[in-house]
């Protein structure tokens, strides 16, 4: 079979045997992000669910076509071809992915949109490390904080590159991706992720440098009045020692202002 690109195959059956039995999958929908050579595709049918798999790879597309068309046929799979970071998802309860290293954060944000019921996601270790990294803590940045707030995530599984054909250079984490409503009320959730954005562009910056650089993103008028309202202490601190709640905080105060400009 051919090696799509940043494809690493899972070829350790045990490990297969856990990743499809860690939810119950039987007579649900489950999106499975490249399938690859099939492995974790023939247990998800074996357990009952209905799959639809998104490949890019059209060499791999038309051998799952040819390996597993019993399945096709009965109209329990579905092997999509396209790019998981672009193509339509359809609708789905489950997803459960081997995610391409490079494609990981734009897939997973992807899947938090579309909404779902639980997902079970194979990362690179220091990737899936960063997504539950805590404020403070080395990691922490807009992945961490985009995560925690739409979702809870939990390690479940850790492989070496001893799992994989061919073998990549680092270890893989398997973890349970539960979405839940943010913890702290969002006046509008795009302007939250703009703001969680702009602020770790900018890091190494405090908070009110990292606001006022943002002005491509939002007008300095209501960059001015956001950093009037905030607490002085806040406005102190760098991106990365906030917590959850003052994200929000940010996010909400830019949100009024700029609606307020809106009207004005």
């Amino acid at each position: 079979m051919s090696v799509p690109r940043d494809q690493h195959f899972l070829v350790d059956q045990k490990a297969v045997e856990k990743i499809a039995n860690f939810v119950d999958v039987s007579g649900r929908r489950v999106l499975e992000i490249g399938p690859g050579e099939g492995v974790l595709t023939r247990a998800l049918l074996e357990r009952g669910a209905k799959v639809v798999a998104i490949e890019i790879d059209p060499v791999l597309v038309d051998e799952l076509e040819i390996l597993l068309a019993d399945e096709i046929a009965e109209e329990r799979l579905q092997v999509l071809p396209g790019d998981a970071t672009k193509v339509d998802f359809p609708p789905f309860d489950i997803a459960v992915a081997n995610l391409p290293y490079s494609a990981s954060s734009k897939i997973t944000f992807r899947l938090l949109e579309s909404g779902f019921e639980v997902a079970i996601l194979m990362y690179q270790k220091e990737f899936a490390r960063r997504m539950i990294a805590q404020p403070g803590k080395p990691g922490v940045g807009r992945l961490s904080v985009m995560v925690q707030t739409y979702a809870s995530v939990k390690p479940l599984l850790e492989l070496s590159p001893n799992s994989f054909s061919p073998k990549p250079r680092v270890r893989s984490w398997v973890v349970r991706i539960t979405p839940h409503e943010p913890p702290y009320p969002l006046t509008d959730g795009r302007v939250y992720a703009d703001v969680v954005r702009v602020l770790f562009s900018y890091r190494r910056k405090t908070v009110r440098k990292a606001l006022r650089s943002g002005r491509d993103s939002f007008a300095p008028e209501a960059i001015e009045q956001t950093i009037a309202g905030l607490p002085a202490d806040l406005l102190q601190r760098r991106p990365e020692n906030l917590t959850l709640e003052e994200f929000a905080l940010i996010a909400n105060r830019m949100s009024g202002c700029l609606e307020l400009k809106a009207r004005g």
